[in-house]
């Protein structure tokens, strides 16, 4: 079960529309995800829109809707047309007693009434026990055997507040996989770093169903990730799931960009550093042999490898990079390129695709003049206007004028900049951020973007005191690396 849609929108500052659901839950479908847990039906008018545009699509996977033991959420979720509901019960005595203020005879019979009430309905059902792992394991064992006769089809052990150990899982999980003759499934979090770890246990130890999200996202430290557990069950234990392994980073970028959440660079699997390399040593084995340095080949997740520049450089990622580029350098041309790029990564500096196009040109005395030129670019704003870029770029000697507004002068710039690429064919905007370099109100601002192209992705950077500006170099720096790799 994906539960991006709803535990991984709890995820603080993150709200999704009905139509970004909607997106979402399309890619993940495609993905190969068995359950899509859409959100829950009674939140708001819109969770409640969200949930049923992705009931209505159509789609191959199970859509669930997460409630609460009470009969209301079940008939919101039916009003929903989803075809199965969450059913979360509290487990453990702290739970019981201090949030619901109920005993362990009343939550019993809470449980048996709403599952009973939900199968009514013509529902399938999951009967979930919420802060299992705080919780009584014979006690859970009575609610799950109650729930059970009156007609749940699927039970899950909650780890609520991510205090699971794998030693934990392998003993009640077991416990409950060879009690009970209903699937039994595995929600974990992530608060002490276990939730992957905890998660594969549970496959392990027999359970049919994880929970998951894409990217990790979920309340405070996050949920189990989709693409680790994933990749890691495949990888280290042979498991076998309806995934498409290919599809994961594309999936990846996606939530993270509905999300507004930017993963860490280091992230594993759809990370920015996953498959990058800088050391001599690791670029030097990768391009030997890429066992070497990579457990995984970024292909099957559906990436690509890159190196990048610094002071960790060797002469083996230098070459392959200028082969990548068409550029022939001797020996002693390679060594006084990757001389100078450790010069450059020695003080401090990132050493930018622009660097090392200012070395080769002074090393090999050539100069590659970009094939795409900013000429001109006129920028209107202010508090009764609609944002109003303009601009003109030479590309490939041709003149090309565009326009385009939006919601700020930064975003006209790059609408602008958008449609006049479209002369080099389709070329998206997959990421945008911005750095301050500097303090100030005339701090430098580092604009970084990723630019994609038939597959082909490419991050460039532009630095200026103008942010309007930088945005724009940014674009020209990335497309003129496009079209150069072609």
């Amino acid at each position: 079960m994906d539960t991006t849609l709803r535990d991984g929108e709890q995820t603080p500052g993150v709200s999704l529309t009905p139509d970004e659901k909607l997106w979402i839950a399309k890619k993940l479908d495609e993905l190969g995800v068995d359950i899509i847990e859409a959100g829950s039906a009674v939140t708001s008018e819109g969770e409640k829109e969200g949930i049923r545009k992705v009931a209505d699509e159509g789609l191959d996977a199970e859509i669930c809707s997460y409630t609460r033991m009470v009969r209301k959420d079940i008939d919101e979720a039916v009003d929903c047309g989803v075809d199965s509901v969450h059913l979360v019960v509290p487990v453990s005595d702290l739970h019981i007693e201090k949030k619901l203020k109920k005993t362990r005879s009343e939550i019993i019979e809470m449980t048996v009434n709403v599952v009973q009430y939900a199968k009514d309905q013509g529902l399938v059902v999951e009967l979930s026990g919420e802060d299992a792992s705080r919780g009584d394991i014979s006690f859970m064992e009575k609610v799950y055997r109650n729930g059970v006769r009156a007609g749940a089809d699927r039970l899950c052990y909650c780890d609520t507040v991510g205090v699971l150990t794998p030693e934990q899982v392998r003993s009640d999980l077991t416990q409950l996989v060879e009690t009970f003759n209903v699937p039994v499934g595995l929600h974990c979090h992530d608060d002490l770093g276990f939730a992957v770890a905890n998660t594969l246990e549970g496959i392990k130890v027999g359970c049919d169903e994880v929970h998951v999200t894409m990217n990790g996202l979920g309340e405070r430290a996050g949920n189990a990730a989709l693409e680790e557990v994933v990749m890691a069950g495949r990888k280290l234990y042979d498991m076998d799931f309806n995934v498409k392994p290919k599809l994961l980073y594309e999936t990846s970028s996606l939530v993270s960009r509905l999300s507004g959440v930017v993963l860490s660079d280091n992230k594993a699997i759809v990370g920015d550093n996953a498959f990058t390399h800088e050391s001599g040593i690791h670029a030097h084995g990768v391009l030997s042999d890429s066992s070497t340095y990579e457990p995984i080949s970024p292909s099957e997740v559906g990436r690509e490898r890159r190196f990048i520049l610094g002071k960790h450089t060797g002469k083996a990622s230098v070459k392959a990079m200028l082969e990548d580029m068409g550029v022939e350098a001797d020996q002693d041309q390679l060594t006084e390129i990757v001389k100078r790029i450790k010069d450059i990564g020695d003080r401090g500096k990132k050493v930018t695709t622009a660097d090392l196009k200012t070395i080769i040109e002074t090393v090999l005395n050539v100069y590659d003049e970009p094939r795409v030129k900013l000429e001109e670019l006129t920028v209107v704003s202010g508090n009764k206007v609609t944002p109003t870029a303009s601009i003109e770029l030479n590309i490939d000697g041709k003149e090309v004028i565009q326009s385009g507004t939006g919601t700020g002068p930064v975003d006209a710039s790059i609408e602008a900049v958008g449609k006049a690429f479209s002369e080099l064919g389709d070329i998206d905007l997959e990421d945008y951020r911005v750095e301050s370099i500097t303090g100030g109100t005339d701090a430098l601002v580092e604009v970084i973007v990723k630019l994609k192209k038939d597959g082909k992705i490419v991050s460039a950077r532009g630095a200026r005191t103008d942010i309007i500006m930088a945005s724009v170099e940014a674009m020209l720096e990335g497309v003129n690396r496009l079209i150069t790799e072609e």
